[in-house]
Parts: structure tokens; sequence; C-alpha cells
């Protein structure tokens, strides 16, 4: 229901400043170019749903023939013990454990067209053990909120928008942004096992977290330093290396296992097909909200608040300009990559803006992406408190992303 009202009070606020534009400003294209923006924003929704049809049909395939040679239960037993405390609902051995660690790993390493697919398998099977079909469990609320909070190890992404801006060093955003995914990532996992009263504080928790602290820790020191174009070919290596394994450990294991491995690949195709065209609906849907409230201005004067209020209290407000991006980011990626980008060009790639609004875009998730795609996918109408989790997520990543940003640049 969150998600509903949210939807309607984008058009609502946003007929209402539009008209009061027109009335009492005089600006007679206000109107034309929210028409203009929706229009444009429904064909992006359909564009960006068709355009995952092949890495989809690609994907599931894969993950498809890797069911069948059995390499998904063995995942899945690897991982059993912390992501049986996250999801308790879900049984020993089922499939929907092995898709949730290849979506946390594809995320990790910021291979989002890896992850959105493996990811969308997860929901579809964890939809298999819900007995209401349009409301969401508890496992797929703990799965929603963590892919839109989800760890990414390295934001190569950023790093390279950074580099073709003339950065003097681009990937000096690297540890800043790596802790506040991890930041976001945990508060989101925490708000949602208050509600879901799981308790966190247990053996496979812990390591589970004490591994992602060494990881980084071992990350900042086999990195820190590096040219940038070197940790761009690294990072670049590890991901592509580790895909091409998975898909090679998959086609081999199921020859070894004397499957036919083409059938299977085709089978789990054709659910990505099926899957990527169900999609377009609820994107389209929260594509033409978000950009009724984005060409009205309403996230500026959002923002503008945010900023006086700030101000009246006495405090540093060089974050406020790169607020947009935060804002943003839980709405459209696209839409945060280039207010990023105009940060980045308006203040300058290396300033104290410039470099906050990077470390924001590298160290949150676009919740109501996420939040549309993956329950759409399934046909989830009651989300129940998913959107509030993942805000929550949002609002502390973001927030951590400031204070880190004082830390690192002052």
């Amino acid at each position: 229901m969150a998600l509903n009202y949210v939807w309607i009070g984008f058009f609502v606020i946003a007929f209402i400043v539009a008209l009061f534009k027109l009335v009492f400003l005089g600006d007679t294209e206000i109107f034309s170019n929210l028409i203009n923006g929706l229009f444009d924003s429904a064909k992006t929704g359909a564009e960006l749903s068709l355009g995952l049809v092949g890495i989809m049909t690609f994907w599931l395939g894969i993950m498809k023939v890797g069911e069948k040679a059995g390499m998904i239960s063995l995942f899945a037993k690897g991982v059993y013990p912390f992501f049986s405390k996250l999801f308790p609902g879900v049984p020993k051995g089922h499939p929907a454990n092995g898709s949730i660690i290849m979506n946390f790993s594809a995320n990790m390493l910021g291979l989002d067209n890896a992850a959105t697919p493996v990811g969308l398998k997860a929901m579809k099977e964890l939809q298999e053990l819900n007995p209401k079909k349009e409301t969401a469990t508890n496992a797929q609320i703990m799965f929603l909120v963590l892919n839109t909070a989800g760890i990414t190890l390295i934001p190569t992404s950023v790093i390279a928008l950074r580099m073709a801006s003339g950065a003097a060093n681009p990937a000096d955003i690297f540890i800043p942004a790596l802790i506040g995914t991890f930041i976001s990532f945990v508060s989101g996992m925490i708000a949602v096992a208050i509600y879901q009263r799981i308790n966190l504080f247990n053996l496979p928790v812990l390591i589970f977290l004490s591994f992602f602290l060494g990881l980084m820790c071992l990350l900042y020191f086999g990195l820190n330093g590096l040219p940038p174009e070197q940790i761009e070919k690294i990072t670049g290596l590890i991901g592509g290396l580790l895909i091409f394994s998975i898909i090679i450990l998959f086609i081999v294991f199921g020859s070894i296992k004397k499957i036919n491995v083409y059938d299977a690949f085709i089978d789990g195709a054709k659910e990505g097909f099926s899957t990527a065209v169900m999609i377009i609906p609820f994107l389209i849907a929260i594509l033409v909200a978000i950009s009724a409230f984005r060409t009205t201005g309403c996230m500026d004067y959002v923002v503008n608040a945010i900023g006086y209020g700030f101000s009246s209290l006495g405090m540093d407000t060089r974050f406020v300009p790169a607020l947009p991006v935060g804002l943003m980011k839980t709405l459209s990626g696209g839409g945060a990559r280039g207010l990023m980008v105009d940060v980045m060009q308006t203040y300058g790639v290396d300033s104290f803006q410039g470099r906050l609004a990077s470390i924001i875009q590298g160290s949150s998730e676009t919740t109501f992406y996420v939040l549309a795609v993956y329950f759409g996918s399934v046909g989830i109408k009651n989300t129940r408190y998913a959107l509030t989790c993942g805000l929550i997520a949002d609002v502390v990543g973001l927030i951590a992303a400031v204070v880190l940003a004082y830390i690192f640049f002052g």
C-alpha cells in the first residue's frame, strides 16, 4: 500500500505545483513539459524493459543449467548458515537460496546486468513459497531491502565517470563509498530484522559481517594508491573472470551430470523473455511518476528547504548541492547519474560537492526502481513495510555518505 500512496502523491503534488506555476507565475509551458516528460519516461521504461530481454534470457538460461546440474543447491548449502538466519521461511536446499547468494555476489562486484536477472529469478522462486500471491512475504521483503542497500565493493562506473570528467585521482572516493555502502546494507538488514523480530546477534551473521569488514580492509591495502586505470582493469578482470567461471562451471558440471545442457538453457531462457515483458507496466508506472515530480521542480523545493533548515541551525551547508543525487538515487539510477555529473561540472570534479556526489552515487541504490521491478515481476501488490525499510537504508546511507565526505575530504 505504501508504494500506492507514494505513486498517487507524486502525481497529485506535481499537478498542484504545475497549476500554481501556471496561474501565479505565468509558466505557460509547464504542462506541455510535464506531458512530454511523461511520454519520454514511458518510452524509456519500455526500452529499459526490452533492453533486459537479451541479458535476462541468457542469464536465466545459464541459471537453469546450474539448477538442473545441482550447482545452485551446492551454493545454497555453503551460505545456508547465514541466510537461514535472515530467511527463516525458506527451506534448506530450496533453489532460492542459491539464486539469492549469486544475486548478492553480482551486486558486490557492481555487475548490474548479471545481478538483475538472477535477482528476478530469486524473487520468482520465493514467490513459489508465498501462500498469498499478491502480498509480499517476510523473505521477499528481506531480499528486496538487502538488494536496495546491497554492498558494492568497487563503484567502477562512478570511477569511470570521474576519470572522464578529469579528476586528479578518480578513485579517491573508493574507500568512503565502500564504507558507505556497507553501512547502508547493515542498516537495511537491521531495519527488516526489527520488523520481523530476527535476532542478528548470532555466530553466522557476525562471521558474515566480519568477513566483509576484513574484505574491505584487504581491498584498501591491495588497491589503495594504484593508478585509477589499473584499478579499473583489476576490477574488470575480477568481475569478468568470476562471471565467466560460473558459466563454464555450470556447463561443465551439467555435462558431467549427463543432462541436456542446451535444452536446459532454452527452458530457462524462455522464462527470461516472459519475465522481461512482465516488468514493462510496473517500470513505466514508477518512471512516469518520478518524471512528473522532477519536471515540476518539486525535487528542487525539497532540497532547498533542507538547505535552509541546516543553514538556520548554523551548520555547514556545502553538502546541500549534492543532496539531489541521493534523493534522486532512490527514484532513478540514470537520473542520479546525470545529477552527479551536473554537480561535478558545476562545482568541479575534485570539489567537496563533486566528491560527495560521487560517494552518494557509489554507495546507494534505486529503491523505487528495485521495488517496482522485483515485486512487479511476480505480481506483488501489497509490499507491506518493504518501502519503509528500503528508505531507512537509503537515509542512513545518505547521512553516512555526508559524514564520510567530511571525514575524508574536509
